[in-house]
């Protein structure tokens, strides 16, 4: 048996690994390629999370020590791959399974809630950062498909299977589901053979049995499945087959892994739908997602992708061995130093594949002796035509990729058109999102824009969906409006059940903003997001809003916060532009 590195020495890491909306998290490992001197090189991991209506979707990340997470690019990149026009929030692209084999990348998701082609889809690149394929579309119900590629017994080759999970029909109570298996013949992209039903939950009961993974470890095939639901009540449990097929056995200490029985007030709640790697050095690690609340059970900032020890113990696996939850630091996993040859100690049926380049990590090293902490980060966009006519990976639109914006009309400026749609509706608005990734957040958007009428806006928005969305926008008042009579006033306004409404207004005249750019600002301390602008004097702050609203458990849906720019013409096509110059996110 192999356990983490432990003792007062040992460098550590603190969770999340990758924080922010980054649910649902699968993995894959693709070892090293043998150099001219006959060493190896480091190997490589990537790992893909969901992003349900979100362009582009299905982000991938690489890291050569599972625990700093770099983008590379996006499983799904292009309008005409899928259509995601007529989602709803958290419908769209769910859970998603990643796994390399024999120099080409499979990624496996649903699409859901859409009124265009649904279901099971697969696409595949041979460079992690892209281009991926159109996606071959597949048969079968359910969600969060997943691969398994088995070569155990076999000379030459494999055998690919799929999992999903689907409810069970007829079910013994609401909710519950089951695990199927079919095998995928990858070449033609069809399934071939008979379906096997694998699993149904570990725990009488038990509600949503799925994000499915298999494995084989030693002789042994091990299912690894979540149940309960995606929140309070989610576990991780684990059963085991002597063949693919089953039948499969639960392990007598489920659930592996949950949280639920330590209550609302620990500060990681509703772990679950884990992915297992295994690191050159024979450890074995999992991720899965997580959530953090704050001030309240508010977890503004969705589910997050964390980073477990795994152990294996009478032919089970322990996670988060002697601690039992993923709340606190682990030590730095050890990634291994290969020897030409030399494998996976018990990873049956791997082997060796080629090294894939990534770009800007070209030593080959691996991190350096400090442990890994979460600390304080500044983000500052300056749209300057660095990276061409094209946006950093970080950001996201809703639903489609439309170019509503441009980075060479004004050179040194975001262009923005004021689109019709608005957050509400279920389209897609101008709006720019990055994902809220910590608790403490200054963010800055700096906006040129002379809107018309009030019809016309343009500033922040921080949006969890139609239905829970805040913005601070530079509008023009009404000839007839107290304050400032025509003239430019920032408002404020958010939206929770159904209704919109202005919860702080400010005259831009009176602030010595008459005219020219304007600094909109949010300050958000714990659950309290100050919006204002940015003056001579200093900030000032026109209304603060409970940020508790915007989180899933008041909000409903799968999803945490992104925010960034935004404008609208309010259901009116107009010719007036917003030029963003700069956008800034701290967070602490």
């Amino acid at each position: 048996m192999v356990r983490p590195p432990s003792g007062p020495a040992a460098r550590t890491f603190a969770n999340p690994v990758l924080p922010g909306t980054h649910p649902d998290p699968s993995i894959c490992r693709v070892p090293g390629a043998t150099r001219a001197d006959g060493t190896l090189a480091p190997d490589d991991y990537y790992l893909v999370t969901s992003t349900f209506e979100y362009f582009p979707g299905l982000p991938v990340f690489h890291s050569r020590d599972l625990v700093t997470w770099t983008p590379v690019g996006h499983a799904i990149h292009r309008t005409d791959q899928v259509d995601l026009s007529s989602v709803p929030s958290s419908g769209g692209l769910y859970a998603a399974t990643i796994r390399h084999h024999a120099g080409t990348f499979y990624v496996v998701t649903t699409l859901v809630h859409t009124q265009g082609q649904g279901g099971h889809l697969l696409v595949t690149a041979t460079d992690p950062a892209g281009p991926w394929s159109d996606p071959v579309w597949l048969e079968g119900d359910g969600i969060d498909p997943s691969l398994f590629v088995d070569t155990a017994g076999l000379d030459d080759g494999a055998r690919v299977w799929l999992t999903a999970t689907r409810l069970a029909d007829p079910g013994e109570w609401e909710g519950q589901t089951e695990v199927w298996l079919r095998e995928l013949d990858l070449a033609a992209g069809a399934f071939v053979g008979p379906e096997h039903v694998l699993w149904r939950g570990a725990l009488h009961g038990a509600v949503w049995a799925e994000g499915p993974h298999l494995y084989r470890v030693g002789d042994h095939y091990y299912l690894l499945a979540s149940e309960g639901g995606t929140e309070h009540q989610h576990a991780v449990s684990v059963a085991r087959a002597d063949a693919v097929t089953g039948p499969y056995t639960g392990n007598p200490a489920n659930p592996v892994l949950t949280h639920r029985h330590l209550g609302r007030d620990f500060p990681v709640v509703g772990v679950g739908h884990g992915d297992l790697v295994e690191t050159a050095a024979g450890e074995w690690w999992m991720v899965l997602l997580g959530s953090r609340p704050y001030g309240g059970y508010f977890p503004n900032l969705g589910r997050e992708t964390f980073l477990a020890p795994v152990v294996w113990e009478d032919g089970w696996p322990v996670v988060a061995p002697g601690v039992g939850h993923v709340a606190g630091n682990f030590p730095l996993p050890d990634v291994g130093a290969r020897l030409p040859g030399a494998g996976a100690a018990s990873r049956g049926g791997a082997s060796a594949q080629r090294a894939v380049a990534v770009p800007g990590d070209a030593s080959g090293e691996t991190p350096g002796d400090a442990s890994v902490e979460a600390s304080a980060v500044v983000v500052r966009e300056t749209f300057d035509g660095t990276s061409g006519d094209a946006l950093g990976l970080a950001w996201n639109q809703v639903r489609t990729g439309d170019r509503f914006w441009s980075l060479t009309e004004r050179p040194g400026h975001l262009r923005l058109a004021l689109l019709p749609a608005t957050l509400s509706d279920v389209a897609t608005p101008a709006f720019l999102g990055r994902r809220q990734e910590h608790r403490d957040v200054d963010l800055t958007v700096r906006v040129d824009v002379d809107p018309a009428g009030p019809g016309e806006w343009a500033g922040l928005a921080v949006r969890q969906s139609e239905e829970a969305w805040i913005a601070a926008i530079v509008t023009r008042a009404a000839p007839g409006a107290a304050g400032a009579p025509g003239g430019r006033e920032l408002l404020v306004v958010e939206r929770f059940g159904g209704e919109e409404v202005v919860v702080g207004r400010a005259a831009l005249g009176l602030l010595g903003l008459a005219q020219g750019p304007v600094d909109v600002v949010l300050q958000a301390a714990g659950q309290e997001y100050a919006f204002g602008v940015e003056t001579g004097d200093g900030f000032v702050a026109v209304a603060t809003v409970h940020g508790g609203r915007l989180s899933s458990p008041e909000a409903g849906g799968f999803l945490g916060v992104w925010l960034g720019p935004y404008a609208t013409g309010r259901g009116t096509a107009t010719a007036t532009v917003a030029d963003v110059e700069r956008v800034e996110y701290g967070g602490l």
